[in-house]
């Protein structure tokens, strides 16, 4: 079932379902989550079910407050403190070192935990009504996460008993990630929590390479990914890509920024992604959604890595497959 108006009496609802060992699809400021009670192993066993997620994949769990981390964190640095007061609420989750009580079906039998505190006044709420909350998104694993309530259903509908409908999520792509528990705290996933802005709070690194043990989540596998081939170029390849996509018979699309679709001839099928940093990141995975289900190849465009952008591309590579 999905709340198109959520309510109190929906929270009330999904809350119950939460502490009862069920599964709820909640919205986040990044994307929508699909939740359960970060205490409950069969619980949370269920989320990978529902999603066909890998085991060694570990959960995120969600927090209504810096006071609920005694309850899941084991030891709490004291840059959490200077993090939290900085950032949170908001997308940036931190990995500190696992709590007894958090099963290991959350952290994928890591000896860590990612934790973080969603800003979405749903999302709080329903924390607030249920317990600490193990999510990750709330889509079939490896697909393009959801930024509505619609991309949930038309992901996981009749696999879980309740989505509630938050409207579209205002991020837009999942939450930074930096863990506290080396010598120098590391970005393992960039989001909207730049590394220029961590930087100005603290020494970070980021995390690059190959890896063969998934630390956090987006890490190991194939995510973000649509349904149909994707390629990506850089704004002065684009038209030569899609005219010979085209010329081959093939349904093409472009993803680009307001400013480069202007440059192209009028006859290219396109989905803008706005015109700013910010509004491509909002964009991105609603648009290759949208694109998906008419195309047969989308095109994105390639952008400059610096700031948000940097994250924006972090999730572009990672969706561009050739089946």
């Amino acid at each position: 079932m999905i709340t198109r108006i959520v309510d109190q009496q929906h929270i009330a609802e999904a809350a119950n379902i939460i502490r009862s060992g069920g599964l709820v699809a909640f919205p986040t400021e990044t994307v929508y989550g699909l939740g359960a009670n970060a205490f409950d192993a069969k619980a949370v066993a269920a989320i990978f079910e529902a999603k066909g997620r890998p085991q060694d994949n570990p959960l995120i769990v969600h927090l209504a407050d810096f006071a609920a981390l005694r309850e899941v964190v084991k030891d709490v640095p004291p840059l959490a403190l200077t993090l939290y007061e900085k950032f949170c609420p908001g997308p940036l989750t931190m990995i500190m070192p696992k709590g007894d009580k958090v099963p290991d079906v959350v952290t994928a039998g890591l000896q860590t935990v990612g934790v973080r505190f969603p800003s979405h006044p749903v999302a709080r709420d329903l924390i607030a009504r249920s317990c600490p909350i193990a999510a990750p998104s709330a889509n079939v694993s490896k697909h393009v996460s959801p930024t509505t309530a619609q991309h949930v259903y038309d992901d996981l509908a009749g696999k879980i008993p309740l989505i509630l409908d938050g409207g579209t999520c205002q991020v837009g792509i999942e939450s930074t990630i930096i863990d506290l528990t080396g010598d120098i705290p590391t970005i393992l996933r960039p989001g909207a929590i730049t590394k220029e802005m961590l930087s100005e709070v603290c020494m970070v690194a980021t995390h690059s390479g190959e890896v063969k043990v998934a630390l956090a989540p987006g890490m190991k596998y194939v995510h973000y990914s649509p349904k149909c081939d994707c390629t990506m170029c850089s704004p002065d390849e684009i038209a030569a890509v899609y005219a010979q996509s085209v010329a081959n018979g093939c349904d093409t699309v472009v993803l680009a920024q307001r400013s480069t679709l202007e440059k192209l001839p009028i006859s290219v099928q396109s989905i803008s992604l706005g015109d700013s940093p910010t509004a491509i990141m909002h964009e991105l995975y609603a648009a290759l959604r949208e694109a998906e289900t008419k195309y047969r190849l989308i095109i994105i465009e390639r952008f400059e890595e610096v700031g948000v952008l940097y994250s924006v591309m972090n999730r572009a590579k990672k969706s561009v497959n050739l089946k």
